[in-house]
Parts: C-alpha cells; structure tokens; sequence
C-alpha cells in the first residue's frame, strides 16, 4: 500500500487503485478471519484460509500475473468499510451482501457468491424446513435481521436473540430452541466442526455476496469483474466451491455451482 507523502499528494483512497497494484504486483484484501470455510485464521500456522481467501488469490493473479501476490487484512462486520475508505485495504472479500444501503457508501463488483439464509438443526430433528418453525423456537443474533425473515414464513415461531454465534450455537446444543438461523455458508462452518448438527431445507433468502470496492475506482471494480468472470469460465470456482462446501452436511453446494 503506498502512504502519504508531501504535500498536494492524494489520500490513499483517492489514489488510483488498480495503477498502485500493477506497479507493486499487490492487491491488499480485507477478509474475515472468524468464519470458518469462508475466512479463518489457522492457529497452526497463522494464516488465513477459506473460500474467499482461495478466491481473492485466484483474481489478484488473473488482474496482474501469476508472480502477483494477495495480501490479507482481517476485518470484522463493522470495521471493513472504514478499513476500504480509508485506503487500509484495496477491497473487501468478507460475506459481504451487496445491499442498496452498501451501495450508497461503496461500489460493489458482481456477485461471487448466492449465499442464502438457512437453519441448523439436530440430525434426529424434525424440523425439514423454515416453516416447520411454526410454534417452535428459533435462535437467532441481536442486530440481525436473520430472524424477522424467518418469521414471515413460520409466524408462530418462538425468538430467542443472543449477542453473538459462540452462543447462539450454545443454546441450540443446549436445547433451548430448536433451530438457528444466518447465512447458510455460515451454517455450514458449524455444521462441519460440529458433528450430529445439520442445515435442512433451501435457502430462504437471497444474499448476494460482493466484493467492496471504493467508489471513483471504476477501472479497478471492471477489471475485478473481469477476473471473476475468468475464474468462474475456467472452472476455478467451481473447484474452490466443491473445495470448501463439497462435504457439508445438509448443504448442496450444486446449487452454487457456476458455469456447469
């Protein structure tokens, strides 16, 4: 990333992105570090794997060669569109749906992934689908709006809201509800590390998830767009996709294949 220098220069998110990366070979992405299957932080050896990270990898060398080099920045929900405007990172690759209130502040290349709102349940549950939530209760996290979506399909549905996922999930294992809802990629990192636990049903939502771009970076979002595009032609992110989502219980990772 290049820094200020002097007087009369531009701020860093001002700068033309795309002309910094060609010239240092870099793209730096802001990526999650908590979310496994998507972004997390291998303990073992201090670095980031997941989807989005094989992903960003994928693009930054299609965008400037096979020497270029992605750089990571773990970013939570709330600190990544700050990190972008003010030129801490060069884009966003963090479960990020691309939503009319988002693009009022950034620009958003196309999607790289439909990810959809889903349950997670026990696998001796009954509970098929959302709307066998009617008179049930479902766990959910403050601030999201991950359970007002499921009541419009089961209205009868009992809310149990937790601050956070650790104990969200918790209470689920625990018995006090009988489902837990989010993005069904989410769903699906628990599912995996959490044997006996299952998605059930379709997604119920649709959450398009894009990549955040600054605004006034136009050439640097086209040529995203057209590494992405590159990638999903050449069978790149059908691979990653089966990758990361092939083995997931409850989760048909067919229905996110692109250009099959």
């Amino acid at each position: 990333m290049l820094v200020l220098s002097g007087c009369g220069s531009k701020p860093l998110s001002d700068q033309n992105v795309l002309t910094n990366a060609k010239e240092s070979k870099t793209i730096t992405w802001g990526v999650k570090a908590d979310t496994r299957l998507i972004g997390l932080v291998d303990v073992k050896d201090g670095k980031e794997k997941g989807f989005e990270i094989d992903l960003a990898k994928a693009i930054t060398k299609k965008m400037l060669g096979k020497d270029a080099k992605a750089k990571f920045v773990t970013v939570t929900s709330q600190s990544r569109i700050p990190l972008l405007k003010n030129g801490n990172i060069d884009a966003i690759i963090a479960t990020m749906t691309i939503t009319p209130e988002r693009q009022k502040t950034i620009d958003f290349s196309n999607s790289y992934f439909d990810a959809g709102q889903s349950i997670l349940v026990k696998e001796n549950s009954p509970i098929k689908k959302v709307e066998d939530l009617n008179d049930k209760t479902i766990i959910g996290v403050v601030g999201s709006n991950s359970v007002e979506n499921v009541k419009k399909f089961a209205p009868k549905a009992r809310v149990l809201q937790l601050p956070d996922y650790a104990q969200a999930l918790t209470a689920l294992k625990s018995g006090q509800g009988d489902a837990l809802t989010t993005d069904n990629v989410i769903l699906a990192g628990m599912a995996v590390n959490n044997p006996g636990y299952v998605l059930r049903g379709k997604a119920f939502t649709t959450e398009p998830y894009g990549i955040g771009i600054n605004k006034g970076q136009k050439d640097f979002r086209e040529a995203i767009d057209k590494a992405l595009s590159e990638v999903e032609k050449d069978g790149t992110y059908n691979k990653l996709i089966m990758k990361w989502f092939g083995n997931v219980p409850g989760f048909n990772y067919k229905e996110v294949l692109r250009h099959d």
